[in-house]
């Protein structure tokens, strides 16, 4: 079994299965996924494109000797049984109109399988729960059902992955408290221009003995240099739901990284995944390769060969480390999803009130949900 490498590339890339920039054809698509020239990591999801992407991602493994290469898969939305709810996406598996905890360790051993069918290999390196809902980081049968998938070799390590929105703070660091003796990785949103609030839950995972992936380290895209204009994004760009003036003010912010970047040799995407690599938790960064509309934006092909070239050794300073933190402050920026200090009522499948075991985690790892958890007045209307 492989590990993550300090870079990787994911079959969210590329425009097909998630809507981040123009589509790119299979072809291309699979030759960005294939391992070799430096990105020997590959991420996929088998709810993208209801198993189409793991489909993708076999076709680009096809031929690669299986050692030479770490495969990360996730499982946890039943596209098998549930029905798309719209823009939300299809159900997780463990909601109660689905199955019950007895059912829990049925699905993911036959979602874990198919995957695995559709990727065209016998094992994962490293098997994710993607995208849980409150009982996924809570449920000990969930938990249990995934090492027990790991003990059985059809993965080589486990792990969480929040999301798809940013927040989880406090179930993330809840989850690891309960089953950080089964846990080996988690994912997270984490960026020099996103440091809140993914930072927040690093240091739970160190002590949890867990290493972290972190995604969208690329902040949209703007840090590949691509994209000038939030009004070039198609109509169905997921980027779409940023706040007004977020390109501007991101690229603002890249104008003062960039002598940073610029003093170690470095492109500012890369100055990117050193700063996320420069925290102890971090093994690993994912950006997303997103095909602009602009014909003068960087290639898919030449943003792969921009990370491929990223240093694994740490080339920051403690002094720059902070300071490139202190550029991109974000606190309170948006709405956090999962435990949240300004949700009421019942919970929903990604937002839910804080309980006192989530108040618990907030507390030992001095975290203060009003305060850092709740959007700043100054970014009421979301600007």
């Amino acid at each position: 079994m492989r590990s993550p490498g300090h870079v990787a590339v994911g079959s969210w890339s590329g425009g097909r299965f998630m809507h981040f920039g123009e589509p790119v054809d299979e072809q291309r698509l699979e030759r960005l996924l294939r391992p070799g020239g430096g990105v020997d990591t590959v991420l996929t999801a088998d709810v993208y494109g209801q198993g189409a992407a793991d489909e993708l991602v076999g076709r680009a493994l096809a031929g690669v000797p299986r050692d030479d290469y770490c495969l990360v898969g996730a499982v946890g939305h039943d596209f098998y049984a549930g029905e798309r709810q719209g823009a939300k996406g299809f159900p997780r598996f463990t909601d109660p109109a689905l199955r019950g905890p007895d059912g829990y360790a049925g699905y993911l051993r036959e979602a874990t399988e198919r995957s695995l069918a559709r990727c065209g290999v016998d094992r994962f390196d490293v098997l994710l729960l993607h995208n849980p809902d409150r009982t996924g980081y809570t449920s000990p049968a969930v938990w249990d059902a995934l090492a027990g998938l790991r003990d059985e070799g059809l993965a080589g390590a486990i792990g969480v992955a929040p999301g798809p929105a940013n927040g989880f703070v406090l179930d993330l660091i809840d989850c690891l408290e309960r089953f950080g003796d089964r846990i080996d990785w988690a994912m997270t949103i984490l960026g020099p221009l996103e440091p809140w609030p993914g930072e927040l839950a690093l240091p739970a995972a160190v002590q949890a003995g867990v290493n972290v992936i972190t995604r969208v380290v690329d902040y949209g895209g703007l840090l590949w240099g691509g994209l000038s204009d939030a009004a070039a994004l198609g109509r169905r760009d997921h980027r779409s739901f940023r706040p007004d003036g977020w390109v501007e003010e991101g690229r603002r912010r890249i104008a003062a990284l960039e002598p940073i970047a610029a003093r170690h040799g470095l492109t500012p995407l890369q100055l990117a995944c050193q700063w996320n690599l420069a925290h102890d938790a971090v093994a690993c960064v994912v950006p997303t390769l997103i095909q602009e509309r602009d014909p003068a934006a960087p290639s898919v092909e030449a943003q792969r060969a921009e990370l491929a070239a990223t240093p694994a050794e740490i080339v920051l300073s403690t002094a720059e480390v902070n300071e490139i933190r202190t550029i991109g402050d974000n606190r309170g920026c948006m709405d956090l999803k999962g435990g949240a200090p300004d949700h009421s009522g019942e919970p929903l499948p990604d937002r839910w009130p804080i309980g006192a075991e989530l108040e618990a985690a907030a507390a030992a790892w001095g975290i203060e949900p009003e305060r850092d958890l709740r959007r700043l007045p100054a970014h009421a209307t979301g600007a």
